[in-house]
């Protein structure tokens, strides 16, 4: 009778998750047409398999020339007429072409200051480039290290390169960057590792391969932002659409979002493949750090300094604390969070709160990792001060900052930290209008609804860090310590 029962309701949930699929399937039929940049395979990039081939930054350098004159073939020289759009980074000459732009940020870069007092590894996020390190590799740079910014695998050519790139071919750039930023500043000089987003979570898994493999260089200190411990309930089921997307009827259901290209450093459109390597990722590092606290072994992690907005739709705030920090041994380990705007206006309009995580970091004891809290200095005014708990310690600071909430801004965003509100594409200011290029944190449009076919919610994301400056000032101090 049980066994029945077992069966029957197996049977039932079978029905069940075929029908969501069936529908979902269907449903991805109505996304906009892929173009080129959505179907060609780029042959020449870099992978884990082909890793024992590329010895060298210099390699690595060659084979992403080679990628991008095969891009350049298959795209630009190419395309149908018809797939030309005015405002796309594919259309050749366009504003936002980023091929007219020197340098061309999607690309590998390294800045060589005078005299190298240490040397610093930053990685992008996911859909993401270098382009959004370069503020940060500016700040590096004038302390005299040297900076690489790598390119990830699959990343700052087409969105089709995340169909197939997989996180163990981010994880093995990382491991040959590590190694030629070590090998360059020479074995004495302080060496960095700062990761953004999903570059957050390969710095995390990378310094915890450090601590059991010697050939991997451990870096004396970790800044992370925006870091991808952990993704939404719903990612877990990203790997679904291969029960049918395999089929050419069903290729859209490849793609969670089909979107115009109109941001020259990163990718709009979004694969479904992107988010289950995202997933994998994570639970990756989620079964290591688990292995390092059993072993006890996770002492030997270096200082690690986050910078995390309270709210974030890409990745759960949380997990920072539940996956990682709290799993710390002490060592001058850091969290800083920067507050939604707390004016009463504001209240009145926000879904939660957001206080419970507030309240818990203020009231728990013994916490092995300092915190620090930009927020308003009351809830009349966008003045801002940080509000800062040292580790074992109930006392906290309050100190009166030189910068305010920027009006109509309501919060922070996951795409906003590394990014000064001094920048061309993304800051508040628009461009001259002698200038040939587009501002796209200052675009924003207002007129009917369901007319344009680039979501509002998309064009409305802050896209800049109205607190850099901090950001930038707490950076340097950590550096000169």
């Amino acid at each position: 009778m049980m066994k029945t029962f077992i069966f029957r309701s197996l049977f039932i949930i079978g029905i069940i998750v075929a029908s969501i699929v069936l529908v979902r399937a269907f449903d991805s039929r109505r996304l906009p047409e892929l173009q080129p940049w959505h179907k060609i395979s780029l042959e020449s990039e870099f992978t884990e398999s082909s890793s024992d081939q590329i010895e060298s930054l210099g390699d690595y350098l060659e084979l992403e020339e080679r990628v991008f004159q095969e891009m350049d073939t298959s795209i630009y020289k190419d395309a149908e007429p018809e797939s030309q759009f005015v405002f796309s980074r594919y259309t050749p000459n366009s504003p936002v072409d980023p091929e007219q732009f020197s340098p061309n940020w999607n690309r590998t870069f390294e800045l060589i200051p005078e005299n190298v007092k240490g040397g610093v590894l930053m990685i992008h996020g996911l859909t993401d480039s270098p382009y959004s390190m370069r503020h940060l590799a500016r700040v590096f740079e004038e302390q005299g290290y040297y900076v690489l910014a790598m390119r990830m695998p699959g990343h700052g050519t087409i969105p089709s390169g995340l169909l197939t790139a997989r996180w163990e071919d981010w994880m093995a750039a990382t491991y040959l960057g590590a190694r030629h930023v070590r090998e360059k500043i020479g074995k004495d000089l302080p060496f960095f590792v700062v990761g953004y987003s999903n570059g957050g979570a390969l710095t995390v898994k990378y310094i915890m391969e450090s601590l059991q493999d010697e050939t991997k260089p451990m870096p004396d200190r970790v800044i992370l932002m925006s870091p991808m411990l952990g993704v939404t309930f719903f990612a877990r089921f990203s790997s679904w659409h291969k029960i049918l997307s395999w089929l050419p009827y069903f290729e859209k259901f490849k793609w969670l979002d089909v979107l115009p290209e109109f941001d020259p450093y990163k990718y709009n459109s979004f694969t479904k493949a992107a988010g289950e390597q995202s997933y994998q990722l994570t639970n990756a590092i989620h079964k290591q750090v688990g292995q390092l606290v059993k072993s006890r072994s996770i002492s030997g992690l270096p200082s690690i300094t986050t910078f995390q907005s309270l709210v974030d739709a890409t990745v759960l705030t949380s997990s920072i604390i539940d996956v990682l920090y709290s799993k710390l041994s002490p060592n001058k380990h850091e969290l800083v969070l920067f507050d939604v705007n707390r004016v009463t206006a504001n209240k009145s309009f926000f879904y939660v709160e957001h206080h419970d995580l507030l309240l818990d970091l203020r009231d728990t004891m013994g916490l092995p990792f300092d915190v620090t809290l930009i927020t308003n200095k009351n809830d009349k005014s966008r003045d801002m001060v940080f509000k800062y708990k040292k580790m074992d310690s109930q006392e906290i600071t309050t100190q009166a900052l030189d910068l305010s909430w920027p009006s109509g801004v309501y919060s922070l965003s996951h795409v906003a930290i590394p990014f000064s509100p001094d920048d061309l594409l993304y800051g508040p200011v628009g461009p001259d209008e002698s200038e040939n290029h587009v501002n796209l944190g200052a675009f924003a449009p207002r007129g009917e609804r369901r007319i344009l076919v680039i979501p509002t919610e998309l064009l409305m994301r802050l896209r800049y860090n109205p607190f850099f400056e901090y950001m930038e000032r707490k950076i340097v101090d950590i550096i000169n310590e």
